[in-house]
């Protein structure tokens, strides 16, 4: 994925060609065009280097234990314990800058250099958190990049994940693909501004969730949503019949068409 992206283009690419760390630049520089994103690249250019550069460990454990020793203790980034709702801990480029981030944005970092050296890591989405599990000969390892990417037991997720209100499905935490991963990233930043009223600044980032995810028929509807609360009722339609297009649940369906007609009914 080159320098300067549009959004637009990575809702049309495959999954697994999203590159991680150009994706979260491009997030940043949605809200800030004048971010740093050089330094950002710098960085994991720097320890995508080092670790192609070093024997690299076989298991797990041993990568797990050398990606938290280059992005937490070289690079000195952790999660935000005293600030959490800071916004900036939704920028992978202030991330970057401040050293300091919210879960889901320093595990993009860890699963986005894991991929870069061609290891396999993935974000597992729980309650509230996400951790990250490294692969590799043996066991996989779990890791918490929000606690400087420290080891995690399978017990110690569990407790973690009942904390927050869940629980593994089949003894197995969900797996995050990249595009849900910039969802989860954008959808924390549109939490908190809606709880907070700021229903423009939430309506922006559904349309840049939108824009990223287009398959994803729930955020349609949350966009739609917002976009009647500011009587935008015409791109609210749009949205809707956007949705249309990415569902097949019977029920949805009849659900959209009859906001559709309640829409249409209010221009009259």
């Amino acid at each position: 994925m080159a320098a300067g992206m549009e959004l637009a283009t990575i809702g049309l690419m495959d999954d697994a060609d999203i590159d991680l760390v150009e994706a979260g630049i491009a997030l940043s520089l949605a809200d800030r065009p004048r971010a740093d994103a050089a330094r950002l690249r710098r960085l994991v250019q720097n320890w995508s280097v080092t670790l192609q550069r070093d024997l690299s460990p076989a298991t797990g454990s041993g990568r797990a234990l050398r990606l938290a020793g280059l992005i937490a203790g070289e690079g000195g980034l952790t999660g935000d314990s005293e600030d959490y709702d800071n916004p900036l801990n939704a920028d992978l480029v202030a991330v970057a800058e401040r050293g300091r981030g919210l879960p889901i944005a320093l595990s993009i970092l860890y699963v986005a250099l894991a991929r870069r050296v061609g290891w396999r890591a993935e974000a597992l989405s729980l309650p509230g958190h996400v951790l990250v599990e490294v692969h590799g000969g043996g066991t996989p390892a779990l890791i918490d990049p929000f606690d400087h990417g420290s080891s995690v037991s399978p017990r110690r997720a569990a407790d973690i994940a009942r904390h927050g209100g869940g629980a593994p499905i089949g003894g197995r935490f969900p797996v995050l693909g990249h595009r849900q991963m910039l969802v989860r990233l954008l959808s924390n930043q549109a939490s908190r501004a809606r709880l907070s009223g700021d229903v423009k600044r939430a309506l922006a980032l559904y349309e840049r969730m939108t824009t990223v995810a287009p398959r994803m028929s729930a955020l349609w509807w949350e966009r739609a949503q917002l976009e009647q609360r500011m009587g935008r009722f015409g791109a609210a339609r749009a949205s809707l019949t956007a949705m249309l297009e990415t569902t097949h649940d019977p029920a949805l369906v009849q659900r959209i068409r009859a906001t559709l007609a309640t829409l249409a009914r209010s221009d009259n």
